[in-house]
């Protein structure tokens, strides 16, 4: 019997499954079953690669999948084969991705079995599932978010039956702390979404009573506003019941709930870690199977045994028959390895006007405020949130200051402290056709969200082989700058750039972030924004570079194309006594100070972007000053500009007269407060200036 811990008085009426639900119910129930026995008796084939299946949670899995609609969005995780039964997935496409085919509908065999991603007009939408538990609470949240925006603003389709969004997870991925951060945001926000929790009481070996307090039901309940029901998992009919009336409720009052679900597990954790191996309580599992229950409620509902009998076999006849025709497909070719990293951007050329005609220099940080606030104007679509960017203060650095006053706060909004679901919620906005602008306040804070980043935005386009690019940009303000000390002061490119499936620009001034800012959001990709705080304002002497006359608003500059900041004098070049300095940011300025004191022999390389990196600009100047000095403001060693260096040195070898050197930061595990302490870590022109003489002098 379904038991409810409700926040607001029930105003919906569950149906109970006819004959007929029933009767499609038994189908797939016994497709679920014998897809488990089939890879069981084929685990020499099977088994190569790894997965799990529904085995124990069919019901309630099924009472799902068969209810949801089109315009609904959902998340699998990867115990849920049979929530894709019940949305209309065969067996055949169910085994292209067990066995890793090319043809492979939701990733072309790129992630293991029940990783869905699927954007099929007639069927719920699937945005990239990712293998890391409990990690899809948040994209999934950002769907309801994202539909919940649309709504608002007027720009959703003007269905009858609103979408519904559902986030299944296992209990024991609830522990998680992005569970948490998701719900938080849920109740907050008051969001239509459906967090669908299996408990089967185990994790892979761990059972309840070792990792948990308490299950969801009792966890929930400190999240003000989110409705909980509890059901008999294994129970087809009390699943379906209660599921109907979940779904009617969201549907039309727009607001989360919770359906916790008691399965037993009849089936290995995953084919790798299987459960004679810890399995103590098998036998009581057994007892709780679904599949009698089911059978039974057929025969209750005038079904003859010879009837459920054909459709047993009827489903094995299927599922063998499938299998061998899964089995024929072709493998993945080598030349598709890298298709769908990247997906095309209309941004190709630097377009629009850098410095109109009689206008005043603007600072840097205005220059990113105002191309925000163009796209807003222009794009409903495009939204801003994160923490402290709301009306009150408008970003610790005025950098979002206005925009909420003019644009409203569904548009541009506060957030709770917690970067995971900042950063991974703009998947799921992007998926319902947003275009998301997040704040990270310190690039410090950034680790926090780091798995999301890693994780599901970076991934979503390739794993689900271009179903799902992830459009959105992120904000990061980086670098030392007054004394900000070990918390408010850090530099992260390295970590960043090494994360294959962002873009990531850092710009040295206004014009330049203006230009990268509109070329990022019109691109369909993820991009990292680095915004180095000590140029906001040109107040640090030497900085007043960025600083620059605000283009026009279509002014555009695309990725991976250099800046050339400064050019040598041909007469130092042609006698073999120049240097190109390649750097990026702050770095610009310490060499722009440095080269002071070698007048017509430095030409400054500015990259503007770091993934995609312009290699033509960086070989062309190593080839022709045939030494080359890297300038970051982050340390050395384990460095983004460590690869710099081995790409020029590999790509021009024989161009070189001196090996290519860096300066950097002092190694250090933090950047200390105090002022004296702070300077002597950081780089500064007289070291680029110290370096640029060894090398001439090489």
């Amino acid at each position: 019997m379904a038991t409810s811990t409700a926040s607001k008085k029930k105003t919906t009426t569950s149906a109970t499954p006819n004959k007929e639900t029933l009767k499609k119910a038994f189908e797939l129930m016994s497709t679920a079953k014998a897809l488990t026995e089939l890879y069981e008796e084929n685990k020499a084939i099977t088994a190569k690669y790894v997965h799990a299946t529904s085995r124990g949670h069919e019901a309630v899995q099924l009472a799902l999948g068969m209810q949801l609609k089109p315009q609904d969005f959902v998340a699998p995780y990867y115990r849920d084969d049979s929530i894709l039964l019940g949305m209309g997935i065969t067996p055949f496409e169910l085994m292209l991705q067990v066995l890793a085919k090319r043809s492979d509908i939701f990733s072309g065999g790129r992630t293991y079995y029940s990783h869905p991603s699927l954007n099929r007009e007639d069927m719920p939408k699937i945005p990239h599932q990712s293998s890391a538990t409990g990690m899809q609470a948040i994209p999934t949240t950002g769907v309801a978010m994202g539909v919940q925006y649309k709504e608002l603003q007027g720009i959703d389709k003007d269905l009858e039956d609103k979408p519904v969004v559902v986030c299944s997870l296992g209990d024991a991925s609830c522990t998680e702390g992005e569970v948490s951060e998701a719900l938080q945001m849920a109740v907050l926000k008051q969001l239509p979404i459906i967090y669908f929790v299996q408990d089967n009481n185990w994790d892979i070996s761990a059972s309840a009573d070792e990792i948990r307090a308490q299950d969801m039901t009792k966890f929930a309940q400190g999240f003000n506003g989110l409705e909980v029901r509890t059901i008999d998992g294994a129970n087809f009919i009390e699943s379906y019941e209660c599921l109907n009336e979940v779904i009617d409720l969201v549907r039309k009052e727009r607001r989360p709930v919770l359906v916790h679900a008691k399965v037993p597990l009849l089936n290995h954790h995953t084919s790798g870690v299987r459960m004679e191996w810890y399995r103590d309580d098998l036998e009581e599992a057994k007892s709780r199977d679904p599949f009698p229950v089911l059978k039974n409620q057929m025969l209750d509902a005038g079904f003859s045994e010879a009837d459920l009998e054909a459709i047993e076999n009827e489903a094995k006849v299927l599922v063998a028959a499938d299998y061998e025709k899964a089995l024929a497909e072709e493998d993945p070719k080598p030349e598709d390895l890298t298709d769908y990293i990247f997906a095309p951007t209309p941004i190709t050329e630097e377009k629009g006007e850098r410095a109109p005609a009689g206008k005043e220099a603007t600072v840097m940080v205005d220059s990113a405020l105002f191309a925000i606030r163009e796209l807003m104007e222009e794009h409903p679509e495009c939204l801003l949130y994160g923490q402290d960017v709301g009306k009150r203060l408008g970003g610790v650095f005025r950098e979002a200051a206005t925009l909420a006053q003019k644009f409203g706060d569904s548009r541009v909004f506060n957030t709770p402290i917690q970067e995971a679901f900042i950063i991974g919620s703009t998947v799921g906005m992007s998926a319902v056709g947003l275009k998301p602008i997040v704040e990270v306040q310190f690039a410090d804070y950034i680790w926090p969200g780091l798995n999301q980043l890693f994780t599901e935005v970076s991934r979503s386009y390739y794993l689900s082989n271009g179903k799902w690019p992830v459009s959105m940009i992120l904000r990061v303000p980086i670098g030392a700058y007054g004394s900000g000390g070990p918390y408010h002061s850090s530099s992260v490119e390295s970590v960043v750039t090494n994360i294959r499936g962002v873009k990531v620009a850092y710009p040295s001034t206004g014009a330049d972030l203006k230009g990268l800012m509109k070329a990022a959001y019109y691109d369909p990709n993820p991009v990292v924004m680095f915004e180095h705080k000590g140029l906001y304002w040109s107040k640090i002497k030497g900085t007043e570079g960025a600083k620059t006359i605000e283009p026009d608003a279509d002014y555009v500059i695309p990725f991976g194309k250099a800046r050339t900041v400064l050019t040598a004098d041909d007469e130092f070049v042609k006698s073999g006594e120049s240097v190109a300095v390649i750097t990026y940011g702050r770095g610009v300025y310490w060499s722009l100070e440095a080269e002071k004191q070698y007048k017509g022999q430095v030409e400054i390389i500015d990259l503007r972007t770091l993934n995609p990196i312009d290699e033509e600009a960086m070989y062309m100047a190593a080839k022709k000053h045939s030494k080359v000095i890297i300038v970051t403001e982050e340390s050395v060693e384990c460095s983004f500009s460590l690869g710099l260096v081995a790409r020029i040195q590999k790509n021009c070898f024989e161009y070189l007269d001196a090996p290519v050197e860096i300066v950097g930061s002092i190694d250090t595990p933090a950047i200390p407060l105090n002022s004296t302490l702070e300077a002597t870590l950081l780089p500064n022109g007289e070291k680029v200036a110290q370096k640029i003489s060894e090398i001439l002098a090489y």
